[in-house]
């Protein structure tokens, strides 16, 4: 029968050392379990120990202490030591673990095969060791022959009971063996596998190895290598392969030194993890974090510009407009992410926005199953809240006996609703412009490249939306617009007489906000523009005085348009809803605008343009537009 070895288990929380003493259980070995470093070191003082399993963070000695000791002291310098974390986890905790001489760290939650298996692997290696160290003596009566014969055996079990726990240790991913002596080389199967090579053609030399390893990487990568041989203990680093069939790999590489008995490095032994799947979770969480933040900052963008924009004859009409508006949106939301933002169904959009007026049979709707876009989704949804709530206070929905119908259609290359209102009150053609006509037009036209045709009828308002079926996926604008009403200029001000702002923002109640602000601060602007090309073309035919540029449209970045705007020594200022880092390294001295934008910092990055156009600093701020009327 085989005698049971000592298995210390040293942590202060009783709960932990119960579920290691659980874990463990099934080795049939004797678990002793204490709550202290010193009382750890008591019992070691008295007993031998196979593995010493070591919580790091506990009170008046933690784990990394409590390592020092032994390793101080000459009877436990080889004794097996597996430090356990919740806490302390980056690669330099790791890296210090190992430096305290840890045989392995192992981060909570623990698995508990894998803990078992590690163990497991240190107690019959303490076994053998034992075995061998008895074997040894008795042998040690034998001649001197015989004598050193043995001591070579024992060393190269244990040089390769060390590698084989190393390989453990990474996973069992792969394990490789430098004999500084003979420069001799070994790679297992695995380490075959991640290299990508075969086993019986790749002949292994430190040049062929530099032949598969990154060219950044090589000299970081070699530097490990090279400070064990000169006496450091382990080292880790992080490096790419790149495969003979063109595929890259991201590795973890360990690495630990072994010395003879004049305490020269004589081999070193390591393993070498793939890690490429862990790379690309952490890249994707990145680009998932960094796509939240955008999506985030444009929503609060295009609140702001709700905030700001909208005008009311009083307080309650005003929040009644804004919640309006937002829930409009919010509508819009619910629906695309309920589709994780692949699409959202008209049908559904069109049941949500009209839904607070569908009382009785006041309201009849139909059309086919279409999947819009986000773009589109949000911008038809404002659209459609401006034309019910014009019609609950002026229009059909207003009267108890008015009715609307709304339809749609998808021809061959355009998605038109018809919104036709009847048995209301007489309407007739607004005079002005009213904020709700504007969200329409800007929504539709300007967002979406469509456009929008009014019937004033005494019957009724009869109103189409127009929106290209070919461009669904992503906004547009068609030229005849930058120089019309889309320009929104104050009346009688043409380009000659202030100087011209080149506006290019995609979303349109953002450009309106943008505008209605340049406008105050004495600038005539051109656009808004919604897509790269039409920017390009504004840029290289016509250029403005200055420009805002939103970075990222629906037909791609805007770094083209910068660079024709740099080359004409144009000023212009970056906005957009992702962080100052992950803008083009080209233009790290251009001012940018984070959304939701600060009107202030606008107006102050404008304002500081005044030394490079003189006629800025002769203009004084336009005046507030007036308040619109709540009706369309």
């Amino acid at each position: 029968m085989t005698e049971k070895v000592n298995v210390l288990l040293v942590d202060d929380q009783p709960d932990k050392l119960l579920s290691y003493e659980v874990i463990l259980h099934d080795l049939g070995e004797n678990l002793v379990k204490t709550s202290s470093a010193r009382e750890a070191l008591q019992f070691l003082l008295k007993n031998d120990v196979a593995v010493v399993l070591v919580d790091v963070c506990m009170p008046v000695l933690d784990g990394f202490q409590f390592a020092a000791m032994l390793r101080d002291h000459p009877r436990f310098r080889k004794t097996a030591i597996i430090f356990i974390s919740a806490v302390l986890l980056t690669d330099v905790d790791r890296l210090r673990g190992y430096e305290m001489g840890a045989a392995d760290y192992v981060p909570v939650p623990v698995v508990p095969e894998v803990l078992r298996a590690k163990v497991r692997v240190f107690v019959e290696l303490f076994r053998k060791t034992r075995e061998l160290e008895e074997l040894n003596s008795r042998l040690e009566r034998h001649v001197a022959e015989r004598t050193a014969e043995l001591e070579s055996s024992n060393q190269r079990l244990l040089q390769s009971e060390q590698g084989r726990s190393l390989a453990l240790a990474a996973g069992q991913m792969g394990s490789w063996d430098w004999d500084l002596g003979t420069d001799e080389w070994r790679w297992d199967e695995g380490q075959h596998r991640i290299f990508g090579v075969d086993p019986q053609k790749f002949e292994i030399s430190a040049e062929n190895i530099r032949g598969l390893i990154h060219p950044e990487d090589w000299n970081s990568f070699w530097q490990s290598v090279d400070s064990l041989s000169k006496g450091e203990r382990t080292q880790q680093s992080e490096f790419r392969v790149l495969r003979p069939n063109g595929d890259q790999r991201w590795c973890l590489g360990t690495a630990a030194a072994s010395v003879d008995a004049a305490g020269r490095v004589v081999r070193i032994s390591g393993v070498t993890t793939d890690i490429t799947d862990r790379k690309e979770t952490e890249e994707r969480q990145v680009l998932l974090a960094r796509e939240v933040d955008h999506r985030a900052r444009n929503a609060l963008a295009v609140i702001q510009s709700i905030i700001r924009l909208t005008r009311a004859k009083s307080v309650d009409d005003y929040v009644l407009a804004i919640e309006g508006r937002i829930k409009a949106m919010a509508r819009a939301h619910t629906l695309l992410s309920d589709s994780r933002w692949h699409g959202a169904d008209l049908g559904k959009l069109v049941v949500e926005e009209l839904a607070p007026y569908r009382a009785g049979d006041k309201i009849e709707i139909g059309g086919p199953g279409i999947s819009l876009q986000p773009a589109t989704a949000q911008g038809l949804a404002l659209a459609l809240h401006e034309l019910a709530t014009n019609a609950a206070k002026h229009g059909a929905l207003s009267s108890t006996t008015g009715k609307v119908v709304l339809d749609w259609r998808l021809q061959a290359d355009t998605l038109n609703l018809h919104w036709v209102e009847s048995g209301g009150p007489h309407v007739a053609s607004p005079l002005a412009s009213s904020f709700g006509l504007k969200v329409i037009i800007a929504s539709v036209e300007q967002q979406l490249g469509g456009k929008v045709i009014f019937d004033w009828n005494s019957k009724g308002l009869q109103c189409v939306l127009s929106v290209p079926s070919s461009v669904l996926m992503k906004s547009s604008v068609g030229r005849e617009r930058l120089n019309g009403k889309a320009n929104g200029g104050a009346a009688g001000v043409t380009p000659a007489d202030k100087p011209r702002v080149l506006l290019v923002e995609d979303e349109a109640l953002v450009a309106m906000m943008i505008q209605e602000s340049l406008t105050e601060f004495g600038f005539h602007v051109i656009g808004p523009v919604c897509t790269v090309s039409e920017a390009e073309a504004v840029a290289r035919d016509d250029p403005p005085d200055a420009a805002v540029l939103d970075i990222n449209l629906g037909d791609g970045l805007i770094y083209s348009v910068a660079e024709i705007l740099s080359a004409r020594k144009v000023p212009f200022v970056f906005v957009t809803g992702y962080d100052a880092e992950s803008v083009d390294s080209r233009f790290s001295e251009i001012p940018i605008l984070q959304k939701p934008i600060d009107r202030e910092i606008l107006q102050r990055i404008f304002a500081q343009q005044a030394t490079a156009l003189s006629q800025f600093d002769r203009r004084s701020p336009g005046p507030a537009p007036p308040e619109a009327d709540a009706s369309l």
